[in-house]
């Protein structure tokens, strides 16, 4: 009982992790990755795809993006589909998509670094969350009498220690995000 809630918490914790990372994959850091347009989605005959199943999504060069449709008749829906997404990219089309990236000001690197903060911020409460929900389990195990307090306060401390592991984790993600989008 008391491994299958401390399972369940890590689980919850792993996956406030791989949300972050999902997050920062998305946070431009003036160089060209795939993972900028991870979020995008295109209206593919009236169902709205990921972008990366309609087309491929390829590094030019370190600023340029090179996207190209499975089908030709999509090219002008892949532009629409970048242009209308709130990553403030500028695409060129032809027969394939040319995306080039801007250079990041000291402003727009601020805004990221703050937003990288804000998800980061979030991760660590989902991590907190899980805690508090692990605890509660155990809480209401001891109330049932189906197992003792010093066992409760034995699992509590796991629970902690898991916590602290999981947080740490994030400080660094976001250290390293931070150092990536300062750097020019």
């Amino acid at each position: 009982m008391i491994n299958d809630i401390k399972k369940q918490g890590e689980d919850k914790m792993k996956k406030a992790i791989e949300a972050l990372e999902n997050a920062f994959s998305k946070l431009r850091t003036g160089r060209a990755h795939p993972g900028i347009l991870q979020g995008v989605m295109v209206s593919y005959y009236g169902s709205e795809m990921p972008l990366n199943q309609v087309a491929s999504i390829n590094v030019e060069d370190s600023r340029t993006l090179l996207v190209q449709p499975f089908d030709r008749s999509m090219v002008q829906a892949v532009d629409k589909a970048i242009r209308e997404s709130d990553l403030g990219l500028n695409p060129m089309s032809a027969e394939v998509i040319r995306v080039p990236l801007p250079a990041l000001t000291e402003e727009t690197r601020k805004d990221m670094q703050k937003l990288a903060r804000h998800e980061a911020e979030e991760r660590r409460v989902s991590v907190r969350n899980a805690r508090r929900d692990a605890n509660n389990a155990l809480k209401a195990l001891v109330k049932d009498k189906q197992i003792s307090e010093d066992e409760e306060r034995r699992a509590n401390d796991d629970i902690q220690k898991m916590t602290d592991k999981y947080i740490d984790n994030i400080d660094k993600m976001l250290s390293s995000k931070e150092a990536e989008l300062m750097a020019v």
